[in-house]
């Protein structure tokens, strides 16, 4: 399926076949990959199915990047189609785990909103938010949803706002407030016979839409390609003819760093780093019936790794390490 492809256009079922069939092209990518396949499979309807997929990932020989999150994805796929009591067995083991991912807090969570458990539910969003931002001098951007849902959890609840849900109306960019998102009696004025509240409410749905498509969305970057040290040797070794491509790591690792910054510059979003090892690249080659020493096939397989969801988000968080891998700070290595 192409990034844009329009959702309403999609046959999940026929994707979900796809993805299943190129987990036998690149196994090493069996998670990504089921994962999205069982996701295809809900929208369609096929729930039972869609579990079969998280069964099949947990009962893998194979160590799974996240099992946690696949824990909590079959936990709420369960629920939707009668299995309570076996959901809210896997959403406990989720939360006894501590994840370090604020996705499967947020997975469980959503599912406990889900079914009116709001207690239980601003419970886990508290404990995922008391774990994950205990040490964080700035919410890393994976933890807003976290924030957000505790918020929507704690209007409808009638709470008094706390520290927390101040700071996630600061991290809030819509224009619609998120105490107006998440008023619960905003749904009563869809039944108003004003035109001008309807139109009022269809403003706040559309900018509710743009958070959840935000939230939801799996972007597909635009991804440059970075060699570690010793896989550039090692290609250079095997393909000398590249040399004029990479005359040196370091000048690789600059021109990395350049191209994206030039690329944010000129206002392309989604960006994003990929690492090519050697096996994979020759295989890759092979795969398109090229040679490896064609560097029109670079940025090819740049862009099939980002595809395969192995692309990791240009620039890192503040206070992360570099992505070229020395260990130091973004900011004080190649973010300097």
């Amino acid at each position: 399926m192409r990034p844009d492809t329009p959702a309403e256009n999609v046959d999940h079922s026929a994707e979900a076949a796809r993805l299943e069939r190129t987990v036998g092209l690149h196994p090493e990518d069996a998670e990504a990959l089921l994962l999205r396949a069982a996701a295809h499979l809900e929208l369609a309807g096929d729930r039972p199915a869609a579990t079969a997929l998280y069964d099949r990932l947990l009962s893998s020989s194979d160590t799974l990047e996240n099992p946690v999150l696949v824990r909590a994805l079959k936990a709420s796929n369960l629920w939707e189609y009668g299995h309570e009591a076996e959901a809210r067995a896997i959403i406990a083991g989720v939360r006894s785990a501590s994840p370090r991912d604020p996705a499967a807090w947020v997975i469980v969570a959503e599912a406990l909103e889900s079914h009116d458990e709001l207690e239980a539910a601003h419970e886990t969003f508290t404990e995922g938010a008391k774990l994950l931002l205990a040490d964080a001098a700035e919410p890393p951007r994976p933890t807003h949803a976290l924030l957000f849902g505790r918020h929507r959890v704690r209007r409808m609840l009638g709470v008094t706002h706390d520290e927390w849900d101040a700071l996630a109306d600061t991290l809030h960019t819509l224009p619609v407030s998120l105490d107006e998102l998440h008023d619960p009696k905003r749904v009563w004025s869809l039944g108003s016979e004003n035109p001008a509240e309807l139109r009022a409410e269809i403003l706040r749905l559309r900018a509710e839409l743009g958070a959840y498509r935000e939230a939801l969305s799996r972007p597909f970057p635009v991804a440059v390609l970075h060699w570690p040290a010793d896989e550039l040797s090692e290609l250079l070794e095997a393909y000398p003819a590249l040399s004029a491509e990479y005359p040196s790591h370091a000048s690789h690792l600059a021109a990395i760093e350049q191209s994206l910054r030039e690329l944010a510059a000129s206002g392309t979003p989604n960006l994003g780093i990929v690492t090519g090892t050697v096996p994979s690249y020759e295989a890759f080659a092979a795969s398109e019936g090229a040679s490896p020493t064609d560097t029109a096939l670079l940025p090819q397989y740049a862009t099939t790794l980002a595809a395969r969801g192995r692309a990791t988000p240009w620039p890192p968080q503040r206070g992360a390490e570099c992505w070229c891998g020395s260990g130091r700070a973004y900011g004080f290595c190649h973010g300097a």
